[in-house]
């Protein structure tokens, strides 16, 4: 009896060490019977933030700043809040600047297609779930917590309405791979269900199905679809408690001008004096994950996380400075439109995952965060190359890093 006990747990340990690769199916029959089963977690904690205590972002899906500050539902968020008119994404097309949002690099990744990061590649999850803040992604159309697939056909409308390029936790195995974490991306359903019973996240990153975000459809279908989730929100002290909101773009829509998108914060965590203005300063997506990092006080994960500005607003209640462009190509000429080579590249180059910079001595010159202590062990004594420092300039595919020039 004793080895049968044995070799259950040994299953049971097997099965959560293989869990990205077990909720792929999209057949119909292979959703219904995985749904009946699959675990949904929502955990709670009440961690204290300097500037906020709780950020929920949310992305739509490619348009330029031009068109998408022109939608009046989008301009009416931004009279509620504070515009930032110098916000980048990092390349095209959408799924890199996804993952780049929640793990500080996008590694080379030029395409949509099913993507796994390998599992010793950290995300800000991990940063997180080390100071005990809870988190949760809510997709809409999703099928089940936890699902992996490629793609949902929406079983009313017949649309791709869910896509995994826009779920970034699920394509981190170090997130795929623990059957808890599965279990924090859920459904957008399970939000409201969140929101009533008081156990929403203090981080959450929000994305609209296919047709709401405006990817198959228009920013004024995006821009309806924000103001009528978020509207309402914004006098709902369920949620609005200390809360920062970020509404932004995954992209722009025009590959022949620089990469600059629409993001807008908002929420009763923005100061009253800078309600219905504007913040020049440069942002990336990499600036999501720091102002998180200063907010709480997390560690950093050693990638391009540690050099990004965090938001102004942010900024001015941690003591970081938020700094100008000044590197030796200038921010006119950075257009972030092309990615450079990477172990996630189908164009070839190099394809050597980049370690992160676990030297704490550059991150010390601009704050006191340092690398995550697990990630400094998992990456002890690799021969990776390393290409991130604290430095607030990024590259491109134009300009790439040392070592990772793509192929042509």
């Amino acid at each position: 009896m004793r080895s049968v006990i044995l070799s259950a747990v040994a299953l049971a340990v097997h099965v959560a060490a293989q869990a990205e690769n077990s909720y792929t199916a999209t057949a119909t029959s292979a959703v219904e019977a995985a749904r009946a089963t699959a675990k949904t977690l929502s955990p709670v904690s009440n961690v204290k933030g300097k500037a906020f205590d709780r950020l929920a972002i949310i992305w739509l899906e490619n348009t330029d700043y031009d068109m998408a500050i022109g939608d009046p539902n989008l301009a009416w968020i931004a009279k509620h809040g504070v515009t930032l008119s110098n916000y980048h994404a990092v390349t095209h097309p959408s799924q890199p600047n996804y993952i780049a949002a929640v793990g500080g690099d996008y590694f080379g990744m030029q395409h949509d297609d099913f993507t796994q990061v390998v599992k010793n590649v950290s995300t800000v999850i991990d940063l997180l779930e080390d100071k005990g803040i809870s988190w949760g992604h809510y997709q809409e159309d999703m099928p089940y917590s936890g699902f992996e697939g490629q793609a949902y056909v929406n079983q009313k409308n017949g649309k791709n309405d869910y896509v995994r390029k826009h779920n970034p936790a699920v394509t981190y195995n170090s997130n795929a791979g623990l059957i808890d974490r599965l279990a924090c991306i859920k459904n957008l359903t399970v939000f409201n269900q969140d929101l009533a019973a008081g156990t929403l996240p203090q981080w959450m990153f929000i994305t609209p199905n296919m047709t709401s975000d405006g990817h198959d459809t228009s920013v004024t279908v995006a821009g309806t679809w924000t103001r009528t989730f978020l509207e309402p929100l914004l006098s709902d002290p369920r949620f609005m408690n200390n809360t920062l909101v970020l509404v932004t773009f995954d992209e722009n829509e025009t590959y022949s001008i620089q990469n600059r998108i629409l993001a807008i914060l908002i929420g009763d965590a923005v100061p009253a004096a800078l309600v219905g203005t504007t913040d020049d300063a440069y942002y990336n997506h990499y600036s999501e994950i720091a102002t998180a990092e200063a907010n709480w006080d997390l560690h950093t994960l050693g990638r391009f996380d540690v050099g990004a500005n965090v938001f102004s607003l942010v900024a001015d209640k941690t003591g970081d400075d938020v700094r100008a462009w000044s590197g030796s190509v200038g921010l006119n000429r950075m257009y972030f439109n092309s990615s450079y080579a990477g172990p996630l590249n189908e164009k070839g180059g190099n394809k050597r995952y980049a370690g992160p910079n676990v030297d704490d001595a550059g991150a010390s010159a601009l704050h006191d965060r340092t690398v995550l202590p697990a990630i400094k062990k998992a990456w002890a004594g690799n021969s990776a190359p390393v290409y991130y420092t604290a430095d607030l300039e990024i590259p491109d595919g134009q300009h790439p890093p040392s070592g990772y020039a793509p192929s042509s």
